[in-house]
């Protein structure tokens, strides 16, 4: 029977916008299921990304959420980083990410929070594409893993992989770990001079200049639409 008095208007949160121009400037980490031995239940993997590589940083496979685990899973990336300086770790708003233990953490790290608006699924695409990925890879059982270790033996093989093997689209076809650790320059130079030699023996074949194998430079984290329009233009 309290007084209710004028419901305020709502405050819509700005999208969070950040720039990676080198590695360890902007991480994302989100959560995802995997089908456990139990039906019904779930065990749940914890994935760290770097934006500017797409190098998987850190992961784990708990059976249950929890803001300790992801707490714990920051902090170990964070020292085997370097103790990155002035780092930025995005997230969504579920409760792991959110959670004391998590904020308390990031606190004492240095590390700033950035978080996702509410109920818009694509402020964190970078790890939904990623978790695609996995989950469709040739070798993703079909079933559901046998233990917490059969699925961390698993995911171990697939983060080798996607780390040091994998090319990817974003970053002009190169791993993740070569754009992380500085190779990049060297690998693009390369495969420009194969082409300019294929485009000088076989003229007749290209109708327009070859591919760009320039390094792809700073990434950006949810662009605003006029960066996204300027960067379709140019």
């Amino acid at each position: 029977m309290a007084h209710r008095g004028p419901a305020k208007p709502p405050t819509p949160r700005p999208k969070a916008e950040h720039t990676a121009p080198r590695p360890c400037q902007v991480w994302i980490w989100d959560i995802t299921y995997l089908k456990g031995p139990v039906k019904g239940c779930f065990l749940y993997l914890y994935l760290v990304v770097d934006v500017f590589s797409r190098r998987i940083m850190g992961w784990r496979v708990h059976e249950e959420e929890s803001s300790a685990h992801a707490a714990a899973l920051i902090r170990d990336s964070w020292q085997a980083a370097g103790c990155p300086e002035g780092l930025v770790l995005h997230a969504d708003n579920g409760g792991p990410m959110k959670g004391a233990t998590m904020l308390a953490t990031l606190q004492w790290l240095g590390v700033a929070p950035s978080f996702s608006q509410p109920r818009v699924s694509d402020d964190n695409a970078f790890s939904e594409a990623l978790f695609r990925t996995l989950k469709y890879r040739p070798s993703f059982p079909q079933r559901a893993f046998a233990s917490t270790q059969d699925a961390h033996a698993w995911v171990a093989r697939f983060v080798g992989w996607y780390n040091t093997e994998h090319r990817h689209s974003a970053i002009r076809f190169v791993t993740p770990e070569a754009r992380h650790f500085g190779s990049e320059t060297a690998l693009l130079a390369q495969r420009h001079q194969v082409y300019q030699r294929a485009r000088a023996r076989r003229p007749e074949r290209w109708s327009r200049d070859t591919r760009d194998w320039t390094p792809a430079g700073p990434v950006r984290l949810n662009p605003s639409p006029e960066v996204q329009e300027l960067k379709r233009i140019g």
